[in-house]
């Protein structure tokens, strides 16, 4: 599982104030929720798009600070999606997985690696 954080004077309730119609719109119809370190997250079990086998996103709220948005995409193996020739399918399943992170989080995927970088650099011990 992976959270995001928002871009600098946005929360994730200005940016997607109906999350669960963004998970819809982007992934196909939530068919549950799942519990996660105290947070209520959506799960999509069937997604529109057979390169993912499962995607479960929500809110993960913490007091004092801003929500993020934590997410997690199971997809099929490279060579599963390969043998069943769901190669064209790949490439709309990362153009849907960064056009909705950029919805939610407004950030784009430069943004989020930077900010990923930083968070390792930060956890990495002085020596």
């Amino acid at each position: 599982m992976k959270e995001y954080k928002m871009r600098r004077g946005q929360t994730l309730e200005e940016n997607a104030p109906d999350l669960k119609a963004t998970v819809e719109r982007y992934f196909g119809p939530v068919t549950g929720t799942e519990e996660w370190n105290g947070h209520e997250l959506y799960v999509v079990d069937e997604p529109d798009n057979p390169v993912f086998k499962r995607i479960v996103a929500g809110a993960a709220t913490y007091s004092g600070k801003k929500d993020q948005l934590a997410v997690h995409f199971e997809e099929h193996e490279a060579a599963a999606i390969l043998e069943k020739g769901l190669e064209d399918h790949a490439q709309d399943a990362v153009s849907a997985k960064n056009e909705f992170l950029l919805e939610v989080t407004g950030r784009d995927a430069k943004s989020r690696r930077d900010s990923m970088k930083r968070a390792v650099e930060d956890d990495a011990p002085d020596y």
